[in-house]
C-alpha cells in the first residue's frame, strides 16, 4: 500500500463555495452556457433568494428535495440554495422511467421534486411524486405546477439562512450495484469538501481556468467538476447535451482549459466529422473516467488535439481517488496514483492486503468517503469496513505505485457512465406474463463501454414473443437499461447455488454477438 498524500489544507465549506469568485471577480462570467450567463454577483442573489424561498414553501434543514432536471443554469442554482439551506439535494437521472423515479423518492424520503416540464408525462405516471408532502416545482411550461421561476424571481420574505453543519448531510447521489435497485449515496458537507479540495489541488485549477464538465450534472462526476471550478473562482460551462453538436461551439466560443467527460461521449466528440485540433488548443488537461478509457480512444484524441487524455479513477462513495498525473506515456492505461488525502489498499476477498502486482480489490480509506448508504445501514455496513470502504472494482498496483484498473467483482454493467443492475433489468423481464427466467450481461462495447444483452427462457406454453417486442418492454419500466440484444434460450445456465449463471451467459454472448 503506498503512503497516502497529506490532505490539502482543509476542505471547501459548500455553502461557502462561490466565495472566491465573489471576492476576485464578482461581475465576471461565473456560469455560463449556449442560453445564459451569469457572474458572482448574480449567482450569489439568485441562489439565497431561491434557498429562503425553498424554505419559505415549508422545507427545513435536512428535509430531501429531488431533482429531475436536465444539465442547465438553473439546476446548478438549485444545488446551490441546498447547500446554503441545509436542504438535502437528491439528484435523479435524467433518464429515469417512472418506477426508478418512484423508488428514489421513496428511499430517500423527499419532501419535494423540482422536474423540468419535458417530464411531465413521466411525473403524471408516477405513484410518489404526487403525493410528496410539498409536491412537484415545475420548470418550463408547467400548467397548474408552481415553478422554480416564481421562486427564483420572488422576493425572500425572510433572507437569513440557517449554518449548516459540515457533518450534515449534503447530497444523496443515486448509483445502482449488482443486485437490486439504485442505492443512496450519502455524503456530506464534509465529505464532498474533500473530494473537491483534493480535485482541485491535484488538477491545479485557478480563477484563470474555464472549465467544461461535459457531463450529466445529476452524477457526482459532473457536480464534482462543477463545484471544483466554482469553488476556485473558476468559470464554468454548462451544456445541455454531450455531441459534437452542442460541445463544439462552446469549445470554440469560451475556450475552456479543462474538459472532463465520460469515454463514450469523448470517442463521440473527436470522431464528428467537423472538429478539427484548433478547437481543442485551450484544453490544458482532458480528464475522462467513470469506464476503462479504450486504447483506440486515446489515440484518436492524441490524433486529433495533439495531446493525451489524462485518466480518473473514482466511485460515487468516494469520490475521484486517482489521477493520472504526471502524464507519462508509459504509464497509459494506468489510472494514476492516489490523491491527497486518500489510502489505497488492494485486498483478496477477506479483507487482507496483497503484494504488488497482485490482483484484488480495491479499498479506500479518506475523509471523502460517503457516509453511508441512505437508510440502509445493512448496505453501508456490507461496504464499509473499520473506515474502509471496498469499491467491489478489482485493481493491482505496480512497482511505481501507479494502479490499473482490471475489472469488477460487481457485476454492474457500466452503460455510457452510467451504472446497470442486471438484476433490475431481469425483474422488467420477467415480469412479461411469456417470460420464464432472464440473465442479463454486459458485453464490451468501443463506444458505449458496455451494452446490456438479456437472455431469457420462456414459460411451458407460451407463444414466444419477438426479441424486440420484448426488448421494447423492458425500455417501457427501465428506459436506457434496456437490452440492446437478447436472445431465447431452451433452458438458463445456472451455478452452483442455483442462481443464473452470469458468467457462463457473457461468454454465450459474446460468441453470438460476434457472429453477427
Amino acid at each position: 500500500m503506498p503512503p497516502p498524500v497529506p490532505l490539502p489544507g482543509k476542505p471547501i465549506y459548500l455553502p461557502h463555495v462561490l466565495a472566491s469568485g465573489l471576492q476576485l471577480k464578482p461581475d465576471d462570467p461565473a456560469l455560463v452556457s449556449t442560453k445564459a450567463c451569469s457572474n458572482w454577483r448574480e449567482m450569489e442573489l439568485a441562489s439565497s433568494r431561491y434557498a429562503a424561498n425553498l424554505l419559505a414553501v415549508g422545507l427545513r434543514p435536512g428535509d430531501r428535495v429531488a431533482s429531475l432536471m436536465p444539465n442547465c443554469d438553473t439546476l446548478v442554482i438549485h444545488y446551490l440554495a441546498c447547500l446554503k439551506s441545509g436542504i438535502v439535494a437528491t439528484p435523479l437521472n435524467y433518464r429515469y422511467m417512472p418506477p426508478e423515479i418512484d423508488h428514489a423518492l421513496e428511499a430517500s424520503g423527499a419532501s419535494l421534486l423540482l422536474a423540468h416540464s419535458e417530464r411531465n408525462a413521466d411525473i403524471a405516471a408516477s405513484k410518489v411524486a404526487r403525493q410528496l408532502p410539498l409536491g412537484v416545482i415545475g420548470c418550463g411550461a408547467n400548467g397548474s405546477l408552481p415553478t422554480v421561476e416564481a421562486l427564483l424571481e420572488r422576493p425572500a420574505e425572510n433572507g437569513a439562512l440557517p449554518t449548516p453543519a459540515p457533518t450534515d448531510p449534503a447530497v444523496i447521489f443515486f448509483t445502482s450495484g449488482s443486485t437490486g435497485p439504485a442505492k443512496g449515496v450519502t455524503h456530506s458537507l464534509e465529505s464532498l469538501g474533500w473530494v473537491i479540495a483534493s480535485f482541485a489541488q491535484r488538477c491545479e485549477i485557478t480563477v484563470h481556468d474555464v472549465i467544461l464538465p461535459g457531463m450529466s450534472l445529476s452524477h457526482i462526476a459532473g457536480f464534482l467538476n462543477t463545484f471544483m471550478g466554482l469553488a476556485a473562482g473558476a468559470r464554468v460551462i454548462v451544456t445541455r447535451g454531450f455531441t459534437g453538436r452542442e460541445l463544439l461551439p462552446l469549445l470554440r466560443d469560451h475556450r475552456p482549459t479543462v474538459l472532463n467527460m465520460l469515454p463514450a461521449a469523448l470517442f463521440g466528440l473527436v470522431r464528428d466529422h467537423d472538429a478539427v485540433r484548433e478547437d481543442f488548443a485551450s484544453i490544458r488537461l482532458c480528464i475522462s473516467g467513470g469506464d476503462k478509457v479504450p486504447a483506440d480512444l486515446r489515440r484518436a484524441f492524441t490524433t486529433l488535439a495533439g495531446s493525451a487524455i489524462v485518466e480518473v479513477y473514482g466511485v460515487s462513495e468516494t469520490g475521484n481517488a486517482t489521477l493520472a498525473l504526471p502524464y507519462t506515456f508509459d504509464k497509459m492505461g494506468s489510472v494514476g496514483r492516489p490523491l491527497a488525502g486518500y489510502q489505497l489498499s488492494i485486498r483478496d476477498e477477506r479483507g487482507n492486503e496483497l503484494p504488488t502486482g497482485a490482483q484484488g480489490s480495491l479499498w479506500v480509506k479518506s475523509p471523502s468517503n460517503m457516509i453511508g448508504y441512505w437508510n440502509d445501514p445493512e448496505a453501508t455496513r456490507a461496504t464499509m469496513k473499520d473506515g474502509w470502504l471496498d469499491t467491489g472494482d478489482v485493481m493491482r498496483l505496480d512497482d511505481d505505485g501507479y494502479f490499473w484498473f482490471c475489472g469488477r467483482h460487481k457485476q454492474i454493467i457500466v452503460h455510457d457512465g452510467s451504472n446497470i443492475s442486471p438484476q433490475e433489468v431481469e425483474d422488467a423481464l420477467i415480469d412479461h406474463p411469456a417470460i420464464a427466467s432472464a440473465g442479463v450481461v454486459g458485453v464490451r462495447d468501443l463506444a458505449h463501454g458496455e451494452n446490456v444483452c438479456a437472455f431469457v427462457t420462456l414459460k411451458q406454453g407460451a407463444t414466444p414473443p419477438a426479441p424486440h417486442a420484448l426488448i421494447e418492454f423492458a425500455r417501457a419500466r427501465v428506459g436506457y437499461k434496456a437490452p440492446e440484444n437478447l436472445f431465447v434460450l431452451a433452458q438458463m445456465p445456472l451455478n452452483t447455488t442455483g442462481k443464473v449463471d452470469r458468467a457462463t451467459l457473457k461468454k454465450l454472448a459474446e460468441e453470438r454477438l460476434s457472429g453477427r
